[in-house]
């Protein structure tokens, strides 16, 4: 009996290890697998998406358009619906000039704290927002503060969106005004292929991203790199050439 007892207990730990294991096991690299989220996309050629949040912005997005066009670079902007229904022109002139829109929820929210049926009613607002002001379909999603879990991600999937984080190594919290310095250090540091670059084009005062901007910009450019959609990343993995900039 005694035997019987200690055996169960052994299981009941076997068990017990295997479930932590499970599901400790679901960090990003589970996901990347499923195919329902990335934190980068790693190619061959010599290429990095910069992605804004938070916007659009109706001071500080277009001084960013400005600069990515002078350094005919590309970028993927996360849009916030409400944002988009009352900025719709700058929306627009993301699409006009060739950048990637995406959906960043209605209204900034913490996905942890919202069921199923909030989360889906966030993106499908955000998604006709979006549509209404570019005539554009948005297919990418980003949730607010980088939380994540596997219900929200399920939940995304099923909208038919592909949840897109940032490189770990390339957050260059600018969102707390750290200096400009600090924000061009975070990027120019450690660059490589494949990078998706996680900046704000709203929430407060934006200048020195824009400053950040004008520095990091052009000396990626110097090292050869180009500045494309996420979208345009998931291509070149598939294999897709990129069109000529």
């Amino acid at each position: 009996m005694k035997l019987l007892k200690v055996i169960l207990l052994f299981c009941v730990i076997i068990l017990s290890i295997s479930s932590n294991v499970s599901a400790a096991s679901k960090n990003r690299y589970y996901y990347e697998k499923q195919g329902t989220a990335i934190w980068e996309v790693p190619v061959k050629e010599k290429v990095v998406a910069i992605t804004f949040d938070d916007g659009p912005n109706d001071l500080y997005t277009p001084q960013v358009l400005d600069l990515l066009k002078k350094y005919n670079a590309k970028a993927t902007f996360f849009l916030i619906g409400e944002r988009v229904t009352r900025y719709p022109e700058v929306a627009l002139r993301e699409i006009e000039e060739g950048h990637e829109v995406a959906n960043h929820t209605f209204s900034h929210a913490r996905l942890q704290y919202l069921s199923d049926e909030q989360i889906r009613n966030q993106l499908q607002k955000t998604h006709e927002a979006i549509i209404n002001a570019t005539h554009v379909e948005p297919v990418l999603f980003r949730p607010p503060f980088g939380y994540y879990s596997e219900r929200s991600i399920n939940a995304v999937h099923e909208l038919g969106y592909l949840t897109v984080m940032w490189s770990w190594h390339q957050d260059t919290f600018d969102w707390s005004n750290p200096g400009v310095y600090k924000i061009v250090s975070n990027v120019l540091k450690d660059t490589r292929k494949g990078d998706i670059v996680l900046f704000h084009d709203h929430g407060g005062d934006r200048t020195q991203t824009i400053d950040a901007l004008k520095q990091i910009l052009p000396a990626l450019q110097k090292q050869g790199y180009q500045f494309v959609t996420v979208s345009q990343l998931l291509e070149l993995k598939a294999g897709v050439k990129l069109p000529k900039f």
